[in-house]
């Protein structure tokens, strides 16, 4: 798969399937990650959801897109694709990198350690646990150099 120049839209010429589907191709740092997840929130498929799905949405996205950063692309840039499909009564969502694959090309397990009496609440580690919360049919896949990671949502 070849990334288009990042912060742009993949054109569709289908109107009806534009009214269904979206893409974007962002770059594989923190601020396009909020900035792009912005924009991904303000297009058709997306803002025709409830507040609700709308958030979860945001959230399992902001997580993933995070851990692409931080750990597939730990050793330098790259760039990022995500795309949705409203296929109602769902939405599904691929995020594509060209990073450093998973551990063991697997999906962490994302469980929560105890909480041991007296400790404070960890400020990260519930990434994982998240997206496998809120999601479902949640699979990851490596095709040469490609992570693909994908996910739906109830919508």
């Amino acid at each position: 798969m070849q990334f288009e120049p990042a912060s742009t839209i993949k054109p569709d010429l289908d109107e009806t399937a534009m009214q269904h589907q979206a893409c974007l191709t962002i770059q594989g740092d923190i601020l396009a990650v909020r900035d792009g997840l912005g924009l991904l929130m303000s297009m058709k498929p997306l803002r025709a959801l409830s507040d609700e799905i709308r958030g979860t949405v945001a959230i399992v996205l902001a997580e993933a897109l995070n851990n692409v950063v931080e750990h597939a692309y730990r050793d330098g840039p790259g760039q990022i694709r995500i795309c949705v499909d409203h296929l109602a009564p769902v939405l599904r969502v691929s995020v594509y990198d060209q990073g450093l694959p998973m551990p063991n090309e697997q999906l962490p397990q994302g469980l929560l350690k105890p909480l041991v009496e007296g400790e404070e609440l960890p400020e990260g580690g519930f990434g994982w646990f998240l997206i496998r919360t809120l999601t479902m049919d949640l699979a990851y896949e490596r095709h040469g150099n490609l992570n693909h990671l994908c996910f739906e949502v109830q919508a």
